[in-house]
């Protein structure tokens, strides 16, 4: 009996010393000099500091190798099994890397592996010379993904994040480029790897990135450290359909960059949560001067809407329709619109789309349609 009260004794006293999760509208104390907090379906920041200053990354600049290699695999002009040969340019890569020796052969499925879980710095350019022709050409289409993606506060210079005059990036635009790398579905089969193998079973590979052992819901994604970078991750996590990314560049230490990130996700996942509205029973709608006196309808995929956990009231459901819908009309043609709004906030719009063709009254269609009628067509 006393040893049962000890420990309970114990285990509330640890609770008392655990830190309080900020409430929403407090600040967040993070450790490094930059950070962000995103929700991955919309896009909204839900917290930053210094999320546009101009910052090196080390080697989550990966994330946009990934994205660019995933693309190449997805277009077919890569395979997963695909041999490919390391260039001297390639074997000469320092810091993390699986030491490839130049003319040495590995499957794209190995040098991903080695790129994501072991941040393997050779591999990477391996992946990049095989897209692209060389790093150069590779760089360059990075630079423009970043474009496309609206990264305002990235230069890359390389494809692996080893330090550069030049190369640098910003919390906020590391949190776009990982947005994007999780629509690549099978980037979780390697980011969520803790222990794997190359080389036939010859080269094991350890993966940088330790909430993936430790912080429920994790999903990824890439971790990385240099001297002028300090210590930096993008670390993705999902609950109940809530996806977040927390991005850190320069804490002052490992322990620090992995503490930031769990309590970035754990304010996120406190503070918000994520729901989709059930499609709503559409009468068909009338139409003039058509074959037809009206049309059925369907409304689009519905949206997942990002709520404040401490935010009152219900979703309200707003319809509103085109006036004066005249044949003319397509399937597909916006009919209407759905407007989720919360008090005077609109949330999400779906369209609503015609589900058929309505064909407009002419002579020619209105005598065949007579003609029909009568001979009992």
């Amino acid at each position: 009996m006393k040893k049962t009260l000890a420990l309970l004794l114990c285990l509330f006293t640890a609770a008392l010393c655990l830190p309080a999760l900020p409430a929403h509208g407090e600040v967040l104390e993070i450790s490094a000099p930059a950070a962000v907090l995103m929700e991955a379906g919309t896009g909204r920041v839900l917290f930053e500091k210094n999320s546009h200053e101009a910052r090196p990354c080390a080697s989550i600049t990966k994330v946009m190798t990934l994205c660019l290699t995933f693309e190449a695999i997805e277009a077919g002009q890569l395979n997963l099994s695909d041999q490919l040969s390391a260039s001297a340019h390639a074997a000469s890569m320092g810091g993390s890397d699986i030491w490839l020796k130049e003319g040495e052969q590995m499957s794209v499925d190995d040098l991903i592996k080695a790129t994501v879980i072991m941040s393997a710095n050779d591999a990477a350019v391996v992946l990049a010379e095989n897209v692209a022709g060389s790093e150069e050409a590779f760089v360059e289409r990075m630079n423009g993904k970043a474009q496309e993606l609206g990264m305002e506060d990235t230069v890359f210079k390389n494809c692996n994040g080893l330090d550069e005059e030049g190369h640098i990036t910003s919390a906020h635009d590391v949190a776009l480029m990982s947005r994007a790398l999780l629509t690549h579905e099978k980037i979780t089969d390697y980011t969520l790897t803790w222990m794997d193998y190359v080389r036939d079973g010859a080269t094991q590979l350890v993966n940088t990135n330790k909430l993936i052992r430790s912080y429920q819901g994790i999903t990824g994604l890439k971790t990385g450290t240099t001297s002028a970078a300090g210590s930096c991750i993008s670390a993705t996590a999902e609950r109940n359909g809530l996806k977040l990314i927390a991005v850190v560049l320069g804490a002052p230490s490992t322990d620090d960059r992995f503490r930031d990130a769990a309590a970035l996700l754990d304010y996120g996942f406190a503070g918000w949560s994520v729901t989709v509205p059930e499609s709503p029973e559409l009468p068909p709608v009338p139409v003039t001067g058509g074959m037809e006196e009206q049309v059925e309808v369907r409304a689009g995929e519905m949206p997942e809407i990002l709520m404040e956990s401490a935010a009152g009231g219900e979703i309200e459901e707003k319809i509103s329709w085109r006036e004066n819908i005249a044949a003319p009309v397509k399937e597909g043609d916006i009919v209407g619109r759905i407007d989720y709004r919360l008090g005077s906030e609109s949330l999400a719009q779906v369209d609503i789309t015609a589900a058929g063709d309505v064909e407009a009254i002419t002579f020619q269609s209105a005598f065949l349609y007579l003609l029909g009628g009568f001979l009992g067509l």
